[in-house]
């Protein structure tokens, strides 16, 4: 159904329609943005209405999109697609990454924010203040830290980029070989663990898909290299909740692995009230905000595609099925 038949009668039928599916959030303004070019329905006309050409979505319902016989593309609402791939019966049609300069500018705040955080002693302060202590710690300089980006996609080589310019030196890991100007990479199985050993702060920024699923685990975690000016390794994940177990971040925060984490995404979402990760002293928790999808700067990015696409140009920032992002 459409939300706003006034609104469906002014927009060109020609172009088809976009049907909205958005989980989790309100999808009003999204609505207003892509209704105002194109009709925008919430709800297909049945399981195989010829009328819907893209789907704009965020953990759609599963079977919502498998038969219909004319969606040309799919649009996610967020630097993720495992939400797509998660149903199965997604038809076999292009998926499309967002990326936009809003989105990556505000990952790397946020990853800028929580290293120079770690790094400045945040958290010791914090509690000096409760006690009203006046102590000035030791402090090291950017460049005596490594900090670590696990991934080196758009989000990861932007924030990678943004730290080297701060003075650290910036590891980088990915599955296959990347080169990045004033990052020492590192890729694939044989360079993770020289990767995790040349690394003070830990920032984890893969997509999830199989082989990632549970990967920053305590064995991982153990690999981090903790003779350092901070007095420990520090993990910071703004990637995916799924990609860690929460269990052991605790277990690695308990034994001093860790000593301290920032994050930002977790295995179940919203975090539920009785998780210790809540009010353990060692951890900085954020709702799954460090990038928040703006339908402002977004949609006109879809829209774009779409009418590039209409004209016989091909999409931009597809998904690799195969490897799941």
């Amino acid at each position: 159904m459409a939300m706003n038949d006034e609104a469906d009668s002014d927009v060109p039928q020609a172009k088809g329609r976009i049907l909205l599916a958005l989980t989790g959030m309100h999808p009003q303004r999204w609505y207003e943005l892509l209704a105002g070019e194109r009709t925008v329905v919430t709800e297909p006309d049945g399981a195989t209405d010829p009328s819907i050409t893209y789907a704009v979505v965020w953990k759609q319902r599963p079977n919502l999109l498998s038969s219909l016989p004319n969606l040309r593309a799919i649009f996610s609402i967020g630097a993720g697609v495992d939400h797509i791939l998660a149903d199965p019966t997604v038809p076999d049609v292009p998926i499309v990454r967002v990326v936009a300069d809003n989105l990556t500018q505000h990952m790397v705040e946020y990853i800028v924010w929580r290293v120079l955080d770690h790094h400045r002693q945040g958290a010791l302060y914090r509690v000096q203040q409760t006690k009203k202590i006046w102590r000035e710690p030791a402090q090291r300089t950017a460049a005596d830290i490594s900090v670590g980006i696990m991934g080196l996609g758009n989000l990861g080589r932007a924030a990678a980029s943004a730290l080297a310019a701060l003075g650290f030196h910036v590891n980088g890991w990915s599955r296959r070989d990347q080169a990045l100007a004033g990052v020492t990479t590192f890729a694939g199985d044989a360079g993770l663990v020289p990767f995790l050993n040349a690394t003070d702060i830990l920032v984890v920024l893969l997509p999830l898909t199989p082989a990632t699923r549970g990967m920053v685990n305590y064995g991982l975690l153990k690999e981090l290299r903790r003779r350092n000016g901070l007095g420990g390794a520090v993990l910071i994940n703004a990637g995916r909740g799924r990609l860690q177990k929460d269990a052991d971040i605790l277990r690695a925060l308990d034994d001093g692995t860790l000593k301290e984490a920032s994050l930002d995404v977790f295995e179940v979402e919203p975090l539920p009230k009785t998780s210790p990760l809540w009010t353990h002293p060692k951890v900085f928790v954020t709702p799954h905000a460090a990038a928040t999808s703006d339908p402002t700067h977004l949609v006109p990015i879809m829209l774009e595609q779409m009418a590039a696409f209409e004209r016989g140009e091909p999409l931009q920032n597809l998904v690799d099925r195969e490897a799941g992002y």
